[in-house]
């Protein structure tokens, strides 16, 4: 789950970390009166939106009145956004951060994400920042210094100065960054993130480190134990879609393909959309309807497909394990009755009572197209689509 920079930033000054000054605004009004509130003949307005980029794409502004902040405001309010890290389309943007303009001496990145390889968390830090870190670590690996993190202790003092000194800040810079660097790596840890970073961390002519951006993300699988988190979700930052499959307790990610998928478990989801590109196809999402789905969730997974606009044919591929596949079979007919299903349907299912299965699908009168294996599934959908192209 992410969230917008205005809350990412007031996490992290509950864990001790400096940021940015600033006051949320919702209206064009309220942005100029948050200028006003600030006090400071320098400021920013920053539209909120759960993606980076935003400066290159107009989301970032500097305003030097009020009414600059108004006009600011109400170009970015109810515009769409579009960066790298957005849909073609772009985002809208629904919220506006104005922040205090700072005197910025230089700029740095510092940021804390898993590493997969040694298994553990790892602080990166860089003198070149508000630039992508994928840029730095692809063209100049030696200018990020990576840090593991002790999951009970978090970042050592020792570590925080060896980055402090990495990054080139004299002996009162290093003592200031010991407890900066440490409240965001303690905030990574407390609150089972699966990214905190701060890009660009910038430290001012007056000799302070201020977070002048901040972004956050947390593993949805652990916000059961932090509530207050979770409080701060924002659905209309999400796929509507994969809000409405999370109600039903289905793992669900759009893509940009046109053969929808419906499959349970992780890593036959992903075989499929494998074997669809294999054929030619390209897959219109990942939905995983898990080990053991009710009627009702098959139901509404396939709701969810054939709601989606892009897709012009439906692959169900089922292992029945714990999975039955009548049920299964029960569920894909309920849902193609209740939506008049007039796309190309493939089904595979093996496992448990796949016979009964089968005999459902069969005799339901309803122009679904069987298939035996993986690859005969996949080849046949991708033709179905080829065909009505």
């Amino acid at each position: 789950m992410k969230i917008h920079e205005y809350q990412a930033k007031a996490i992290l000054e509950r864990f001790g970390v400096r940021v940015q000054r600033g006051l949320v605004a919702e209206t064009p009004e309220q942005a100029a009166a948050a200028y006003d509130q600030l006090g400071t003949p320098l400021a920013v307005v920053k539209a909120q939106i759960h993606a980076g980029g935003r400066g290159k794409a107009g989301g970032v502004k500097l305003v030097r009145s009020r009414e600059e902040a108004r006009e600011a405001a109400a170009r970015m309010l109810g515009s769409r956004l579009v960066t790298p890290q957005t849909r073609p389309e772009g985002q809208p943007v629904r919220l506006v951060f104005v922040a205090d303009g700072l005197d910025i001496a230089r700029e740095f990145y510092v940021g804390v994400a898993l590493d997969r390889r040694l298994g553990v968390p790892v602080m990166m830090v860089s003198a070149e920042g508000g630039v992508e870190i994928e840029e730095i670590a692809a063209h100049r690996p030696q200018a990020i210094l990576r840090q593991p993190l002790d999951a009970d202790r978090g970042l050592a003092d020792y570590q925080a100065r060896r980055a402090g000194f990495f990054l080139g800040l004299d002996g009162e810079g290093v003592r200031k960054a010991v407890p900066f660097l440490a409240g965001l790596a303690r905030a990574y840890l407390d609150l089972d993130c699966t990214v905190a970073e701060i890009n660009p961390l910038v430290l001012t002519s007056q000799g302070e480190l201020v977070a002048l951006d901040a972004k956050m993300a947390f593993d949805g699988n652990a916000l059961d134990r932090h509530p207050e988190v979770h409080a701060l979700r924002d659905i209309h930052e999400e796929d509507a879609r994969e809000v409405e499959a999370s109600r039903h307790g289905l793992n669900y990610i759009a893509l940009d393909g046109n053969i929808g998928c419906m499959v349970n478990g992780a890593g036959l989801a992903m075989a499929t959309m494998d074997t669809i590109q294999l054929h030619g196809g390209s897959p219109a999402n990942f939905l995983d309807v898990g080990g053991g789905a009710s009627e009702e969730q098959i139901t509404q997974a396939f709701r969810i497909l054939v709601g989606d606009p892009q897709v012009k044919a439906i692959l169900v591929n089922i292992f029945g394990g714990i999975m039955r596949c009548d049920v299964i079979a029960r569920g894909i007919l309920a849902a193609a009755r209740s939506v008049e299903m007039r796309l190309p349907l493939v089904v595979r299912l093996e496992g448990t009572n796949v016979e009964e299965g089968r005999r459902l699908l069969a005799q339901s009168g309803l122009p679904i197209t069987p298939a035996d294996s993986l690859d005969a599934a996949a080849r046949s959908v991708c033709q179905s689509v080829l065909a009505a192209a």
